[in-house]
């Protein structure tokens, strides 16, 4: 096992204390590819009209970041850092002053003052009755089918009724990290059953959740009749224009219309009829392809795969008889329905194939389904789909198909700043913003392919060729993005891009305004608030993330930089009942050093641009899938990969049971991390009486 972490391709190539293993494990080594996307598109500044200007102006100077020694230590809560500016408690139904940044050495959660924290539900878990105990020296694919997934990533709670005392929790299990999870003794001996017990530890999980009458305090039921596991031996549908299609079907579905499991479930959302959607991203890295444009152009490469799925399922490899458009039956949104473990979730093709961080749905006043999605890589594109059908309140069976047929688009983004003012640095244009005005190109519309040389389902199938052949601005890796449910504006998490500006590529731009973007950014969309399926959008860039104490680059939408909480690499997107945007990051170990964090940014008023920290945690993960809950005083959040970069061995982590590791190594037990769902809640608080 050694000798494999030196032979990462990522190690000794990543900032601060970025795990090559993350790198590795979760998108295949993406940054020692090179980019898929070689399209010439339009820069940005050649593109489309003017728009107006808003907000303040943006201080110059050189990046720099804060070093941090890696070390064992604990800490229950952490101080604020020397220099950072103290902060009061902001607005909203769940008071809390701001932590301050915390190291990433720090193995717990670490949550504001008044506040704790719990573990719901852990990887390996048992969900069923009949379900086995975890027992990781004793691992099988049938177990783990039947036991909470791995490295959970888009998490939701929907609660039974309002304020109910039972519900369900949903949860993405996104990817594995094998030299974690398994003791290498056995891993050696037994490849075969252990690439299949990884194969079980993706996927998706909808599990029963209870509380007291009067609690907020969460726990998950075992053996209910809701609780369901999804796998690659599950069964799946796909509907849309696609489905059929030869460019669908295998040896194994000759019909196209059937797939076998779903993989890289990354982020996702909920739908206003209660269903849960899914994002299908990096599935490129478990495919060993053959060569083709078409491969390449997203990221599969004809090299033996890492995780050598193909040995032990030929339909991983591309090369194999019967097997080549294996590939183009994942890379979909996948629609599930919580309520019903006996239901058959569906592959969306209507929204395109691409790598899908995930896909949030809104109701537009003619009653319209809108759902966005961002392609989460580097120099890839925005995306919205509008159906054909309209939503009909209380018609669940109805609304579960909106997103089976409508009009796909793609974004181009047009800034109102001359090209000289966009020199790479961050500083903002004369006329005080980062901003300007959008066109959503259609590259499916009423049924017909409005991509020359393209029909409609290999418009579907290969989504990103035909967004580049229809001019797509190139962004700074598009992952979640979320319409608030207050305003109506929509936000775009764009985790980095360090490439931007590499010989070969595309330089600065004023919706991508810095060169080697390491930190990340977030726009704002503004879409006509009378129909918001109209195809032209303004925008705004609401910050630009980093740690204002050494990086000048970064912009608060003029919210005094002094006074925030450092933030980068934004991630996952949420909102309160009040319309705050929270913030989860991913990779801010590796750029501004501390822990991955969650944060809450004040959207309107004096204090738009404000940015608090609300926890941050353990060593080595990533924070995912936020939910916030004021009202009850609580936040849930699935943290992804604890102590990433150690072994079965040699953890780097303890979370979240944090039993002395000598004493469980002793045993012959497992003694590592174990990724979780948590809630975070406010001390001494219930629901009133009266609810």
């Amino acid at each position: 096992m050694e000798s494999s972490r030196r032979l990462l391709p990522m190690q000794g190539h990543t900032r601060g204390n970025r795990s090559a293993a993350t790198c590795h494990y979760k998108c295949g080594d993406a940054c020692a590819q090179p980019y898929s996307n070689t399209s010439e598109n339009a820069y940005f500044k050649d593109i489309a009209d003017a728009a107006l200007s808003r907000r303040k102006v943006l201080g110059l100077g050189a990046l720099g970041a804060a070093a941090l020694v890696v070390g064992p230590q604990r800490l229950s809560a952490p101080a604020a850092q020397a220099g950072t500016a103290p902060v009061t408690p902001g607005s909203g139904k769940l008071p809390f002053t701001a932590i301050g940044p915390v190291s990433r050495s720090v193995d717990t959660m670490s949550v504001p003052e008044g506040y704790d924290w719990r573990a719901i539900i852990r990887w390996g878990d048992p969900l069923f009755g009949h379900s086995p105990n975890f027992d990781a020296a004793n691992q099988s694919a049938r177990a783990q089918s039947q036991q909470f997934g791995y490295n959970c990533d888009y998490l939701d709670i929907l609660p039974d009724g309002e304020n109910g005392n039972t519900g369900v929790l949903v949860a993405n299990h996104e990817y594995t990290n094998e030299e974690m999870m398994f003791d290498p003794q056995w891993l050696a001996g037994h490849p075969d059953e252990a690439r299949r017990t990884a194969m079980a530890a993706h996927g998706f999980s909808v599990v029963e959740i209870t509380r007291r009458w009067n609690d907020r305090r969460w726990s998950y039921v075992r053996g209910n009749g809701r609780n369901r596991r999804l796998t690659l031996d599950s069964e799946f549908t796909v509907d849309g224009p696609a489905a059929g299609s030869a460019l669908l079907r295998t040896k194994d579905d000759p019909q196209g219309l059937r797939i076998s499991g779903t993989l890289n479930n990354c982020a996702g959302g909920t739908t206003p009829w209660g269903t849960v959607l899914t994002g299908e991203e990096n599935f490129d890295q478990y495919f060993r392809g053959r060569g083709t444009e078409q491969e390449a152009r997203y990221g599969i490469k004809p090299e033996e795969t890492e995780r050598g799925w193909e040995h032990t399922e030929p339909r991983f490899g591309l090369h194999h008889e019967g097997y080549e458009n294996e590939a183009h039956r994942f890379g979909w949104i996948v629609e599930i329905d919580p309520q019903d473990p006996e239901s058959i979730p569906v592959k969306h093709t209507s929204l395109g194939r691409f790598k899908h961080e995930g896909a949030n749905v809104r109701i537009a006043e003619n009653g319209k389904v809108i759902a966005y999605s961002g392609d989460d890589s580097r120099f890839e594109y925005l995306y919205k789909f509008v159906s054909h059908e309209t939503y009909r309140e209380g018609d669940r069976a109805h609304n579960m198909r909106l997103l089976s047929a409508g009009d796909l688009y793609v974004a181009t983004f047009a800034g109102n700043s001359p090209a000289e003012q966009i020199d790479g640095s961050g500083a903002v244009p004369a006329d005080g913003s980062f901003d300007g005005t959008g066109r959503w190109v259609p590259l499916v519309q009423d049924g017909v392919s409005k991509v020359e040389g393209m029909s409609v389902d290999e418009v579907l199938v290969f989504t990103r060729l035909a967004a580049d052949r229809a001019g797509a601005t190139k962004l700074d890796r598009p992952e979640d993005v979320e319409p608030s449910p207050v305003t109506g504006k929509v936000y775009v998490a764009l985790t980095n891009n360090t490439d931007r500006g590499e010989t070969g590529t595309e330089g600065a731009t004023e919706v991508s305004p810095r060169l080697r973007n390491r930190d990340g950014h977030v726009l704002e969309l503004g879409e006509n608030p009378q129909d918001a399926t109209a195809t032209d959008f303004v925008w705004n860039i609401l910050l630009v993330a980093g740690d204002p104490r050494f990086d000048s680059s970064t912009y608060f939408s003029g919210y005094p930089a002094e006074k925030v909480s450092p933030i980068s690499c934004p991630d996952n997107l949420a909102f309160d009942s009040l319309g705050n945007l929270w913030i989860s990051t991913d990779g801010a170990p590796s750029t501004i050093g501390y822990s991955d964090a969650l944060h809450k940014v004040t959207l309107e008023g004096e204090q738009r641009g404000r940015v608090e920290q609300f926890l941050a945690v353990p060593t080595g993960a990533e924070t995912c899938g936020p939910v916030v809950r004021d009202e009850e005083r609580s936040v849930f959040v699935a943290v992804q990969h604890p102590g990433e970069g150690g072994t079965y061995a040699e953890p780097q982590s303890l979370f979240p049971d944090f039993v002395a590791s000598p004493v469980r190594a002793k045993r012959g037990e497992f003694h590592g991390p174990r990724p979780s769902v948590v809630q975070v809640y406010r001390r001494g608080w219930n629901f009133p009486r009266s609810n």
